[in-house]
């Protein structure tokens, strides 16, 4: 019997959509302390605001659009959004004061928030079941990619051209995600009577899906480990006298990403999200401990192709988890539900382990943190894990015995 379709032409795009949205984001995340220090003589304290401003905003768009997302129409919110994603990208151009800046990133923050989760939410009525965590690992792939294109080229850039050629690349990769986009077909969503009243209260329930939850809780914790990378890689490499190689850092997390995904999304589907996330996050525990031990460049990318593989895998596989367990109504919950915990997890992880830092010093940071994903599958066993195994071998004594 064939497999259903993945590769659709609807799903291609979404896929891109949501690729250059996260290019322009991590672009702009990967500079915009730099410009804020250099343009407005700021603090470090000040720079980092106008980072985190823009992934509160982020968070906040999150929980309203999840909700009502639906009910405006899947298409309609993605094309406003990307619209105002230009635009505001376009109008960092116009930053002449640091207040403007702050009013942009926190409306640029809400507008890539509402695009990657109604993306999210598309592309999980375009995924078949039969192949939700390859498709979903597919997906993923767009962000993982964008991760390591994003701030490689921000670093280049920044070094070799100036902040208003960030801003021009920025605005070309939101131009073409904006074009894709109109080229899609997104499935129509038919809501009940029923469904609309629940729309229209105001229950917390109704801001985010109770059943995405469990697999949510699991992703903030092995995320709070991960934000110490996308924090302090650079600041790290620098300590240990390794910068010039820190920029392929994430290249080379990538390449391993996408080497190691046709086997992982597939063995998800075939054998069970506990088959790839045990051994997953074990590789990603000892990448982050090699990531401590680094004393040259090779152990140092050995570790980034670890972490590459074992977080963005775990991510997606966790995201494949929180869309199975919800109803097929409430999926775009679900995926905002999911994202939720994600952002808070990498808004509230620089703060916590930058305070972590100034007690015990990074290469001690990172090998608690490998103790920390290690005793992530604990919770990961409690949360889902157990239920899993339970299930698996519920159906196949159900099979046995038919």
């Amino acid at each position: 019997m064939s497999k259903p379709k993945l590769w659709t032409k609807d799903f291609i795009i979404i896929s891109s959509t949501n690729f250059f949205s996260f290019v322009t984001f991590y672009l702009l995340m990967a500079t915009i302390s730099l410009f804020v220090t250099e343009q407005y003589h700021a603090s470090q304290s000040v720079a980092g605001l106008a980072v985190g401003i823009f992934v509160i905003a982020t968070l906040l768009a999150r929980i309203v659009i999840g909700k009502y997302l639906d009910r405006i129409g899947r298409k309609r919110v993605l094309i406003v959004s990307l619209i105002v994603f230009l635009v505001i990208t376009l109008l960092h151009f116009e930053a002449n004061s640091l207040m403007f800046l702050m009013i942009i990133r926190f409306i640029h923050g809400a507008a890539f928030g509402v695009i990657s989760t109604t993306a999210g939410a598309v592309v999980a009525d375009l995924i078949p079941d039969e192949r939700r965590g390859e498709g979903t690992g597919y997906f993923a792939m767009s962000m993982n990619l964008a991760m390591a294109i994003g701030p490689f080229l921000g670093m280049i850039l920044s070094q070799y051209t100036g902040f208003k050629t960030i801003f021009l690349v920025g605005s070309i990769f939101s131009v073409v995600g904006f074009i894709a986009t109109l080229f899609l077909k997104v499935p129509k969503v038919e809501l009940s009577e029923q469904q609309i009243k629940e729309i229209a209260s105001f229950k917390v329930r109704d801001f985010f899906e109770p059943k995405a939850i469990p697999i949510s809780v699991a992703v903030l914790a092995v995320t709070l480990a991960y934000s110490s990378l996308l924090s302090f890689l650079s600041t790290y490499a620098k300590h240990i006298n390794l910068v010039e190689v820190s920029s392929f850092f994430f290249i080379v997390y990538a390449v391993a990403l996408l080497a190691t995904r046709p086997f992982t999304g597939r063995w998800f589907d075939e054998r069970g999200a506990n088959f790839v996330t045990y051994p997953l996050i074990i590789c990603l525990a000892i990448g982050f401990f090699f990531l401590s031990q680094a004393h040259n460049s090779i152990i140092f990318l050995v570790a980034g192709a670890l972490i590459g593989i074992g977080y963005g895998t775990v991510q997606s596989s966790f995201q494949a988890i929180a869309i199975n367990q919800a109803p097929s109504h409430r999926k775009a919950l679900a995926t905002s539900t999911y994202f939720i915990f994600l952002d808070l997890a990498n808004g509230v992880g620089p703060y916590v382990i930058g305070t972590v830092i100034a007690l015990i010093g990074f290469r001690e940071l990172y090998v608690a943190m490998s103790i920390w994903i290690l005793a992530c599958i604990g919770i990961y066993y409690v949360i889902y894990g157990k239920k899993a195994a339970a299930e698996k071998k519920s159906a196949a004594v159900q099979k046995a015995t038919e």
